[in-house]
């Protein structure tokens, strides 16, 4: 089975990262933009982002102008028809991609292969909604997918061996590691992770320590390159409140319980970094902990 050209679903921050990927290592890639919206502008920001790997020294110029070139942007789903994989990241909602797998099934061709970048929402699930579940995997890439190694590869009982052999090969040869999990919901990381991320948004809260100390505390007490509020800003805010919302329905687990003050910064917009201001304030020079947010340590000691 010959992957040669790539089709990505969604244009956001994750969407863009596995774009950029993608048609790094090589492959023809065709991006949909599942939203209104500009698609100069989305270009624009596949540009930019090369732009700064060449300023950096980490690119070429003449490289960064054939990955440009190799990247096409389009509102059309029957674009993706000749693609021999299509990965759709788009928003983690159940019903929505559904929908958006099965009007991708009706334009692929029969032996393509379908992904899904769903994070935490079950792919057994997934698999029931398509004609053809034995071409679905999940190829559950990390942010920023540019520099994450991480790809988590999801099967069900019904992914055809083919499609697993020629998925793995595919992350290989974009320069990703991919491990292997099962279609239980969140795989391996999200597990783990999303409920470290709840309870450093709780501790904050309750005003044990400030932003900037859980964070600190964290990277230097257990060696964690990026502290936990700092990592759910990055993330996005709203995507970790979606995230333990589908893992603590799916689970029943209250580990994947929201906090409030997630669920208060989520309301009111503030997302984190690709907002502006979440946990912390981006605004300025450099990151601080968001003004309105500064808890009340002293008293909390008390």
């Amino acid at each position: 089975m010959s992957i040669e050209t790539v089709g990505v679903v969604g244009c956001g921050q994750m969407g863009l990262g596995i774009v950029e990927v993608v048609a790094g290592a090589g492959y023809a890639v065709v991006a949909l933009k599942a939203t209104p919206g500009d698609l100069g502008k989305v270009k624009g920001k596949v540009a930019k982002s090369l732009d700064r790997r060449v300023q950096k020294g980490k690119l070429a110029q003449e490289e960064a102008d054939a990955i440009l070139g190799r990247i096409t942007i389009t509102s059309e789903i029957t674009d993706l028809a000749d693609c021999d994989l299509v990965i759709e990241s788009a928003l983690e909602e159940m019903d929505t991609k559904i929908k958006l797998l099965r009007d991708l099934e009706a334009v692929m061709s029969s032996g393509a292969i379908l992904a899904s970048n769903t994070s935490s929402l079950p792919l057994l699930k997934l698999a029931d909604a398509v004609r053809r579940p034995e071409q679905l995997v999940a190829l559950h890439f990390f942010n920023p997918a540019q520099i994450m190694k991480l790809v988590e590869l999801g099967l069900t009982d019904r992914t055809a061996p083919g499609v697993l052999a020629a998925s793995k090969t595919f992350c290989e040869s974009i320069g990703k590691t991919a491990v292997e999990v099962s279609a239980s919901p969140g795989y391996v990381v999200n597990r783990l992770l999303v409920p470290y991320l709840l309870h450093a948004i709780e501790t904050f809260e309750e005003g044990i320590a400030d932003a900037a100390a859980v964070d600190t505390a964290m990277m230097l007490g257990c060696n964690h390159p990026i502290g936990p509020l700092a990592l759910a800003d990055l993330i996005g805010l709203d995507v970790v409140m979606a995230m333990a919302t589908t893992l603590q329905r799916e689970l029943a687990d209250s580990r994947y319980r929201v906090p409030s003050l997630l669920r208060r910064l989520v309301a009111d917009h503030q997302l984190g970094r690709k907002s502006g201001v979440g946990i912390y304030d981006y605004r300025g020079k450099e990151p601080v902990t968001n003004p309105a947010l500064r808890p009340p340590v002293a008293d909390a000691a008390e």
